[in-house]
């Protein structure tokens, strides 16, 4: 069945990203203006939720309902504390500023877990120089709660320009989406064993994108389906939704109404309803008949 996209909100121009349901409402953010913003579905309307946020791109709730942020133009990733607040949680890695810090996913350990790729503009004016870049390598973090603060840990050796991250439903796998822009860059989506001691074992390809946009952002079903945004109009099969069970066979795509879809998530009261960002800056949504597996609020039935 072919799903109906509406349009909810923008364009605003510019990338919305970060789609993070409250359990009554979406945040989203906006990066170019560096602000987060919060979609009442009872309103159909939109207000700032917050400002002067450094370019932040994707947004992650804990269990608790803490909000977490990686600020790409503060080359950082923060929690949002409950006075409007933001708490860097890192900043670097062996002594060096971190590239971009793009999205994120948290484990039922408190870990948080980040995707640090360098595209040029995503961190504001400064990062359209790639002479700007101090890391040898785009890879992927976990940060270990320890005394109070975060320990920061490399876990991916192999990946260029890592985007969207999300663990499978028993969390012994987390999906990577290895996005890069360059023609000798891969464009795949993987599977990456979580082992006990926090780091990650070979990855297991699971879908390859070719020589065509791969996958900006995912979320999960309630069945452990990835369901997840690519594609662009300039080649292959377009901008669009797609559901990937958890071995790999595309389940189903959607083709989307706008380009370049950044991220999405579910929200609406059961989990049903799914949101979409876009790189003009819209907020689509589309009713589903699947259910979103979040870890805030907690999924009930």
């Amino acid at each position: 069945m072919g799903w109906n996209f509406e349009l909810v909100d923008g364009p605003y121009g510019g990338t919305t990203e970060g789609p993070a349901w409250d359990g009554t409402g979406l945040l989203f953010t906006h990066i170019p203006e560096s602000r987060i913003y919060r979609f009442d579905p009872g309103t159909g309307t939109s207000s700032v939720f917050k400002s002067g946020t450094n370019n932040a791109n994707g947004l992650m709730f804990d269990a608790d309902g803490t909000l977490y942020a990686c600020e790409g133009g503060g080359r950082r990733v923060v929690r949002y504390e409950s006075d409007g607040n933001a708490t860097p949680l890192t900043d670097g890695f062996s002594g060096q500023s971190l590239n971009i810090p793009n999205d994120l996913a948290i484990d039922p350990q408190g870990r948080i877990w980040f995707t640090d790729p360098y595209y040029e503009g995503a961190g504001g004016p400064w990062s359209e120089d790639r002479g700007n870049r101090v890391l040898d390598h785009d890879s992927v973090y976990r940060l270990d709660p320890l005394d109070g603060g975060y320990e920061t840990h490399r876990v991916t050796f192999d990946t260029t320009r890592p985007n969207g991250l999300l663990f499978s439903l028993d969390h012994q796998s987390l999906y990577v989406a290895q996005s890069g822009r360059e023609p000798e860059e891969k464009r795949e989506l993987r599977e990456y064993p979580v082992n006990s001691d926090g780091s990650l074992g070979k990855y297991r390809l699971l879908h390859d994108f070719g020589a065509h946009r791969g996958i900006d952002g995912m979320v999960l079903d309630v069945d452990g389906n990835i369901v997840a945004t690519a594609g662009f109009e300039q080649s292959g099969p377009g901008p669009m939704i797609y559901v990937f069970s958890p071995s790999g066979e595309v389940l189903e795509t959607h083709p989307l109404p706008v380009d370049r879809p950044t991220n999405c998530s579910f929200g609406g009261a059961d989990l049903s309803m799914l949101y979409v960002t876009t790189s003009d800056g819209h907020l689509f949504r589309v009713a589903t008949e699947r259910k979103g597996k979040l870890a805030y609020p907690p999924t009930m039935g």
